[in-house]
């Protein structure tokens, strides 16, 4: 259908005098005189061959015509400010959609996110946590942090960090200890059930087989382990890089050198199959540079 050419700034005056019934308050608002918002009523009066309003002394009121024009108008022009507002660069916030493995989401990422938006503040981050793997094919998800080995076909995989484990307690738990010595024999050990074996691997890498790996509290992630033992309930196996900000305030600290490496490390995932977003780009450079300014292996 041709579309028939409608003059719009008489529109838009005519909907803010109708909104407001007043052509004073509708030239305030849009800046201009009052004597300009009658003008341009007028104009629509003439155009439209029907009278908008009914004048008195101190106020207005719409006639028949103008009620069932205001109902429309009113309407097209949030449409019309609405879809201006989507197409603007300048006013658009790109949304990042990241899935992560659980705890790097609560002791690392969540932490870091501020550095993020004080650099990209046009990107909104919709961040969950999860340990399981994403299908990309049917979930909107932009990119995943993974935990361990990846192999998925499809998908570009950018390695952040190893995954280093040492033993971690708080200073109270290491002061009960006689002579501040450790004896992992005798104090609990703090799981994360996500890792069953990692004690036992660690225990066999430092000399320490011996002692039964499998004995202690058991919870569903290492950042409960953590906290745990942040309170000073046992000794938990800490992943260096997700623990660092713990070590470096005091809430814990490291009594063994040791380090167990787990195969694989953390790794940035995201599908081959969709174009890479400018926020993608941005959320990946700046993921790589944080975990590089920790002095840890990126390639």
């Amino acid at each position: 259908m041709k579309r028939v050419p409608v003059p719009l700034n008489p529109l838009r005056s005519f909907e803010a005098a109708a909104r407001l019934l007043s052509f004073t308050a509708a030239g305030e608002e849009l800046s201009v005189t009052q004597t300009a918002i009658s003008r341009q009523v007028r104009v629509l009066e003439q155009y439209l061959g029907e009278k908008l309003f009914l004048r008195h002394a101190q106020t207005i009121e719409l006639t028949p015509a103008g009620a069932r024009l205001y109902p429309a108008i009113s309407r097209a022009l949030d449409d019309l400010s609405i879809a201006t507002s989507q197409a603007s660069r300048r006013r658009r916030q790109e949304v990042l959609s990241i899935q992560a493995y659980s705890t790097f989401a609560q002791c690392w990422l969540i932490r870091m996110l501020s550095e993020f938006q004080a650099l990209h503040s046009d990107i909104d981050v919709h961040l969950s946590a999860s340990s399981t793997r994403v299908n990309f094919e049917q979930q909107d998800i932009d990119a995943a942090i993974y935990s361990g080995i990846v192999e998925e076909r499809g998908v570009q995989a950018d390695f952040l960090t190893p995954i280093e484990l040492i033993p971690v307690m708080s200073p109270a738990l290491l002061e009960r200890q006689p002579n501040r010595q450790v004896n992992l024999s005798q104090v609990k050990l703090l799981h994360s059930l996500s890792r069953p074996n990692s004690w036992n691997d660690w225990l066999h890498g430092a000399g320490m087989g011996g002692i039964d790996g499998n004995k202690g509290h058991k919870f569903e992630s290492s950042a409960m382990a953590f906290e745990a033992a942040i309170q000073g309930t046992g000794v938990a196996l800490g992943v260096k890089v997700l623990v660092e900000h713990f070590l470096a305030s005091g809430a814990l600290i490291a009594p063994f050198d040791h380090v167990h490496v787990i195969p694989g490390g953390y790794y940035l995932v995201s599908p081959t199959s969709r174009p890479t977003s400018r926020a993608l780009r941005a959320f990946r450079s700046w993921l790589l540079d944080s975990l590089s300014a920790t002095g840890r292996p990126v390639s």
